[in-house]
């Protein structure tokens, strides 16, 4: 039996750390210590963990350039980007369960 594609979407993207490092790929690419920076209270082992296996999971790239000191960008695949509206109705949700209080866009790489 196959699964449901809502549990599929879930299996890639189920812990907030995976969703938040999505979120901060929108807008573009990072290097490794510019997303432990905007993930507040995550070890760089988790943060590896995440890495990696989003990268299995085709969500993210990973480019590592051959100089000294070594030089690793990560970035969205096209899989990966076409989660932003996904984060984009969750933060909304989110505007409204809060009542309004706040504002939410996910930026976007042009």
């Amino acid at each position: 039996m196959s699964k449901c594609p809502v549990e599929i979407t879930l299996s890639l993207i189920s812990n907030k750390w995976k969703i938040l490092i999505i979120r901060d790929l929108l807008s573009g690419k990072k290097r490794f210590n510019e997303l432990k920076r905007s993930l507040n209270g995550i070890s760089q082992k988790v943060l590896t963990e995440q890495l990696r296996s989003m990268e299995e999971s085709g969500l993210v790239n990973r480019v590592v350039y051959s100089q000294v000191p070594p030089k690793v960008e990560y970035s969205l695949t096209e899989i990966g980007k076409s989660l932003q509206p996904v984060l984009s109705a969750m933060g909304q949700w989110g505007v409204e369960y809060m009542g309004n209080e706040y504002s939410f866009e996910i930026e976007k790489e042009d």
